[in-house]
C-alpha cells in the first residue's frame, strides 16, 4: 500500500484532498463517520474500514475450505486469489484429507443396478471389470468431492493404452457401506456385470459378406508344345573310295667306314683285308 499525506479540503469540507510523495497524483478522500472515528482513534469505529481496505482480494479460510471441498484444486485456488500456494494448502489439508475418505468409503459401497443394489462393493465390481478387459486395476485414481446439494461425487481415473479415462459416481452413505449410482456412461459400463460394451466407443466396421464365396474361374491350361521334327538322316556316300597304295620300302644307303677303319684295312662288313 501507498502512504498519502493530507494537503488540503474541498471548498465545501466534505472531502480531503491527499497525494503520495512519489507522484503528483492526487486522491479525494470523503470524510465520513469511519474516518472522524479513525483520527479520533476510536478503534471500534474504524475496524471495519480497516479489513475492507486490506483484505478486499483475500479468501477467508472458510472460503479457501469451500472452494477445495467442492473440487477445486489448491493451486487453482491460489492462481484465482492471487495468493502464495503455502496460505492455501494450510488450510485446504484438512479437507484434502475428507475428500480422500469419502473416496475411500464410497469403494466399499454397493453400486445399483437395475435390480437393485449389488452384493459386491464399487472397487470389486470395478476391478473385476477392468481386469475383463486386459486392464491392470491397480493403477486406478480415486477422488471425490462435495457438489452443492450436499451429496458426493466420487471420480475414477485409469488409463487405457494413451488414452486418459475417468468415470463418475454418486455416493450416497448409508448402512452396510451406503449406496453408488452411475452418473456417466463410463461409470455405467464399468457396473454393468455383463461387460459386454467396450470402455471406450469405437468407430463401426464395415460388414463383410457372410455368404458362401463365388466359384474361382480355374487358370487356362497352356497349350501343346509341337512335337519335334525329327532331324534327316545323313545320306551315305556309295561312291567307293580310292584303294591306298602300299608305300615302298626306302633303300639301304651303304655304309661310310670311318677313318680308323681305313687305317687299319677293316671292310665295310667287319672283316680284314
Amino acid at each position: 500500500m501507498r502512504e498519502l499525506k493530507v494537503v488540503g479540503l474541498e471548498v465545501n469540507g466534505t472531502r480531503i484532498i491527499c497525494e503520495t510523495d512519489d507522484s503528483a497524483e492526487k486522491f479525494v478522500l470523503r470524510s465520513d463517520e469511519r474516518l472522524k472515528a479513525a483520527v479520533r482513534g476510536d478503534r471500534a469505529g474504524s475496524n471495519q474500514t480497516t479489513i475492507d481496505v486490506e483484505v478486499p482480494n483475500v479468501l477467508r479460510p472458510r472460503e479457501i475450505q469451500a472452494k477445495i471441498r467442492a473440487g477445486a484444486s489448491v493451486e487453482q485456488v491460489a492462481a484465482a486469489a492471487g495468493v502464495d500456494i503455502g496460505r492455501v494448502e494450510r488450510f485446504a489439508h484438512p479437507v484434502l484429507l475428507e475428500r480422500s475418505r469419502a473416496a475411500e468409503l464410497a469403494t466399499a459401497a454397493h453400486p445399483v443396478l437395475s435390480d437393485g443394489p449389488s452384493v459386491l462393493t464399487l472397487l470389486e465390481t470395478v476391478t473385476a471389470a477392468l481386469i475383463a478387459r486386459g486392464l491392470d486395476p491397480e493403477k486406478t485414481e480415486w477422488d471425490a468431492w462435495r457438489n452443492e446439494d450436499g451429496r458426493w461425487t466420487v471420480q475414477m481415473a485409469w488409463k487405457a493404452g494413451m488414452s486418459d479415462n475417468v468415470a463418475h459416481f454418486r455416493y450416497a452413505p448409508g448402512a452396510h457401506g451406503g449406496t453408488v449410482t452411475a452418473f456417466d456412461d463410463a461409470a455405467y459400463q464399468l457396473i454393468d456385470p455383463s461387460y459386454a460394451r467396450p470402455l471406450r466407443p469405437l468407430a463401426p466396421v464395415a460388414q463383410l459378406a457372410l455368404g458362401d464365396p463365388e466359384p474361382v474361374a480355374p487358370a487356362p491350361k497352356p497349350a501343346p508344345l509341337p512335337a519335334p521334327t525329327p532331324e534327316p538322316e545323313p545320306a551315305v556316300d556309295e561312291t567307293p573310295s580310292p584303294e591306298v597304295k602300299p608305300s615302298r620300302p626306302k633303300k639301304a644307303r651303304p655304309t661310310v667306314p670311318a677313318w680308323e677303319d681305313v687305317l687299319l684295312g677293316v671292310r665295310s662288313s667287319g672283316g680284314q683285308r
